[in-house]
């Protein structure tokens, strides 16, 4: 039967090596390389079934067609499972070596496909994890580039004798701060698409107590924080809305250097959306009452909360100041923050 199929499979166009039973069977295939192989599931010694499993534990092994009797289907069957890539059953006459050369040509295009797949796959692999790298390169150099920025504003409001000018500086320290954070994460998060706002809350809030230690306020900072993950651009308007209205509080809910408590809240909601808010208890706004400062911070926040979709409102509350705004978090209605 092998000297019949070699001859049979050569006419149509094969180059046929053969042999009597499993074990040269399994030498020959690591000796050469094979495009194909096709295994009766009878033969001396070990059975076909048996053959296919050591064959399919090579690394790279060659498409199996397994051949069976016509009463060996639930074989051919377990044959699938196990690896082989397709089954003939084998019948008497010529056109058993048709069916062969079809079902063989049939697997070789197969296997060349899922060859294809995998390579295909294979580089995408690569080529994202090269994207990654320099996504996570980027964001390290815009973060080293924003701590230099800060350095310079920092030396300049260090040599500044006029006091309006260095608490200009320093609020502009404090945005750069915020945006910096950010930024700071993604380098060194797995996921680079996505930032826990929470977390960064935190952090942003700790770098506030810093800032209002040093202009000697007695003033706590308190967060509270549901788990909410959102992406990069969302996180830097949060960051930039979070920290004027934690500076204005700082500045003017405290008059004669009382002190008090400012809170920023994070909540999940049920719609999915998250709210944010910033509280003091501080002396409160009268209605009419002009805006103390220049009312820039103001400003910056009702265009970054534009540029993220929200508007940032101011709520009724016992006592002190109240600002909240939503997070809105489906991604395809976050635009790109930035400040106009």
């Amino acid at each position: 039967m092998c000297r019949l199929t070699e001859r049979a499979l050569g006419r149509r166009g094969f180059v046929v090596s053969t042999a009597s039973n499993a074990d040269a069977g399994l030498a020959l295939i690591r000796a050469e390389t094979f495009d194909l192989v096709a295994i009766d599931n009878h033969m001396p010694g070990k059975s076909g079934r048996q053959m296919l499993d050591e064959i399919v534990a090579l690394e790279d092994h060659p498409p199996v067609v397994f051949v069976t009797g016509n009463d060996d289907t639930a074989v051919a069957v377990d044959a699938l499972r196990a690896g082989a890539l397709d089954f003939v059953v084998k019948t008497v006459g010529d056109s058993f070596f048709d069916v062969l050369d079809g079902r063989f040509r049939q697997a070789l295009s197969r296997d060349r496909l899922e060859r294809d797949k995998r390579r295909a796959e294979a580089e995408l692999r690569i080529a994202n994890d090269r994207l990654e790298m320099l996504v996570r390169e980027v964001h390290h150099r815009v973060s080293n580039s924003l701590q230099m920025v800060l350095s310079f504003v920092a030396m300049q409001a260090n040599q500044s004798r006029q006091e309006p000018v260095r608490q200009v500086l320093e609020d502009i320290q404090n945005r750069i701060r915020a945006i910096a954070k950010v930024h700071q994460r993604l380098y060194t998060r797995d996921d680079l698409t996505t930032i826990d706002l929470d977390a960064y809350l935190v952090t942003l809030a700790d770098e506030l107590r810093q800032m209002i230690a040093q202009s000697g306020g007695k003033i706590a900072l308190e967060v509270d924080a549901d788990h909410v993950e959102v992406p990069p651009d969302a996180a830097v308007a949060v960051g930039v809305i979070v920290n004027e209205l934690v500076g204005n509080a700082a500045k003017y809910a405290f008059p004669d250097g009382t002190g008090g408590t400012i809170r920023i809240r994070l909540e999940r909601r049920g719609d999915g959306d998250v709210i944010v808010c910033v509280s003091d208890d501080g002396r409160g706004i009268t209605e009419g009452q002009a805006p103390s400062g220049t009312g820039l911070g103001m400003r910056i926040v009702g265009a970054v909360a534009r540029g993220l979709g929200t508007a940032v409102d101011r709520v009724p509350s016992d006592r002190g100041v109240t600002y909240c705004f939503t997070v809105p978090l489906n991604r395809s209605s976050l635009r790109e923050a930035t400040p106009a």
